[in-house]
């Protein structure tokens, strides 16, 4: 067993020994034949390496022949370029000494042109010196003299053909004016045709019998006493049967008195403290009247937006009269006129048509306050916020002052085509003569003034003055001076149209 075990033994330091001889010797062939390999693997790499590199070197000669190649081309290029520049500018440099050679040839040949005009210039100031001295001596002026004359030759006939010139448009303007502002009118006219109402200063009540008479007087006149100082009228109770006449220049209190007889003659019951209370009442319902009447003026005119105060001061216009036209009507007439002007001229339509209405407002309290109803009129347009156009309207519808706007000429227009349509307006016939009269004695107070003559019912005066006195241009003042002294001196209706003609006649006789 013991040897077994000692052969085993042997066995394996035997075979781990010369296990351990084969694998040395396997491992040094192993790393000889890695050694051999790793030397071939050198050289193959260094020959791969000495192949590239020459490869580089063959790649890098060509680029750089390459690039030699294209300087050298682009330098022959660019030379070549320069070469063809250098030629233009040389061709350029002569063409400008050619240039410079004509122009110099130029400059002198208008030296010597300049010097013949000289020559010439002078020669020519002698000849005229020479013709102006021969022109003097033969006419017997100077060159001064002669201009003055020639001078005012062509003004004077400058001056003539302006003014004939200036006479045909004034006429050919006129004309067309004329006709356009009748056709205006007429249509105007036409399109608006209202009823005339002739107003009157006295309003008669109708009794159911006389026996009313000395009820109306009352116990010693007491009744009559009461009503006429309530009303601040005049009872008139004569002989005419069943009627009592209410007179007064008020047409507000006359129409309060009517209306308050009329009821107390319908009640039956007549004494102070029932005259009183009934004055009373009809006094509120008159007040009402008169705010719906101012009320329908807006709504007939079309004008809306008026100040309450100014409505009812429209509708106090209904019982004012002017020479015997209501103005109330007379004032929605020009409005309804004035608009239809204004609309055939292209204006604003409702501008005139506010300022027609308007315009006559002053003669509701005219009678209250002092001035005309005109700056009556102006001063309530301006205290109820109307625009200044309308107050100019109004201040200006009598020629007062200037228009500022067309709407205000058509205000004016307006307001006499209403007051001289036929029936509009009344007069008493002494009234009216001697209106006429003063009228024609005005434009003979004159000095220069031949005849005058009143025409077209007081519408119009013709004055014939002395030619040999009165020259055209003083015709013109004279116009305007009695113009003047009309509007300050004479109360009339309307407008008058003041007409100057200045003739004078040339006679001879042919034998």
């Amino acid at each position: 067993m013991l040897e077994t075990l000692l052969m085993i033994t042997a066995a394996l330091l035997v075979g781990l020994g010369g296990g351990y001889l084969i694998r040395k010797m396997i491992a040094e062939a192993k790393i000889s034949s890695a050694e051999a390999a790793a030397k071939k693997i050198i050289e193959e790499a260094n020959q791969e390496a000495n192949s590239l590199k020459r490869e580089q070197q063959l790649e890098a000669k060509e680029e750089a022949h390459r690039l030699r190649t294209e300087l050298e081309r682009e330098s022959k290029e660019r030379r070549s370029e320069l070469q063809r520049m250098e030629r233009r500018l040389d061709q350029k440099e002569e063409s400008l000494d050619r240039k410079l050679s004509n122009l110099e040839r130029k400059e002198e040949e208008l030296r010597q042109l300049e010097e013949d005009n000289k020559a010439i210039r002078g020669e020519l100031d002698r000849l005229q010196e020479q013709q102006l001295a021969e022109l003097e001596r033969v006419s017997g002026m100077s060159t001064d003299e002669a201009k003055d004359v020639l001078l005012q030759r062509v003004r004077n006939e400058i001056e003539h053909e302006m003014i004939c010139m200036v006479k045909d448009m004034e006429s050919q303007a006129k004309a067309d004016g004329e006709k356009k502002a009748r056709e205006i009118v007429t249509l105007a006219i036409q399109r608006y045709a209202a009823d005339h109402v002739s107003e009157s200063t006295v309003s008669v009540v109708s009794l159911p019998n006389d026996e009313m008479k000395g009820r109306i007087i009352g116990r010693e006149g007491r009744n009559i006493r009461a009503l006429e100082t309530l009303t601040g009228i005049d009872l008139i109770i004569d002989d005419t049967p069943e009627a009592v006449i209410v007179s007064g220049f008020d047409p507000i209190r006359r129409e309060v008195a009517r209306l308050a007889l009329e009821k107390l003659v319908s009640d039956g019951r007549i004494h102070p403290a029932r005259i009183e209370e009934i004055v009373e009442k009809t006094r509120k319902e008159v007040d009402a009247q008169i705010k719906e009447e101012g009320e329908r003026a807006t709504f007939e005119s079309r004008v809306h937006g008026l100040h309450p105060d100014l409505v009812v001061l429209l509708g106090k216009l209904r019982y004012r009269t002017s020479y015997g036209q209501n103005v109330l009507q007379h004032s929605i007439e020009v409005s309804h006129l004035a608009g239809i002007m204004a609309a055939e001229l292209g204006l604003d339509v409702t501008f005139a048509k506010r300022a027609g209405l308007l315009h006559d407002i002053g003669k509701a309290i005219d009678h209250e306050t002092e001035g005309s109803h005109i700056q009556i009129g102006a001063e309530l347009a301006k205290k109820y916020k109307e625009s200044p156009g309308i107050v100019n309207a109004v201040e200006a519808h009598h020629g007062d002052v200037d228009f500022n706007t067309l709407e205000a000429v058509l205000i004016q227009s307006a307001d006499a085509i209403s007051a001289v349509r036929p029936g509009a307006r009344r007069e008493t016939l002494e009234n009216y003569i001697k209106r006429l009269e003063k009228l024609e004695n005005i434009a003979d107070s004159f000095e220069g003034v031949e005849k005058s003559y009143a025409i077209h019912a007081g519408r119009e005066i013709r004055i014939m003055v002395k030619p040999d006195r009165i020259d055209d241009y003083t015709s013109i003042q004279v116009a305007r001076d009695i113009v003047k002294k009309i509007e300050s001196e004479l109360e009339y209706p309307g407008q008058i149209k003041v007409t100057v003609i200045r003739e004078t006649r040339a006679v001879d006789y042919a034998k």
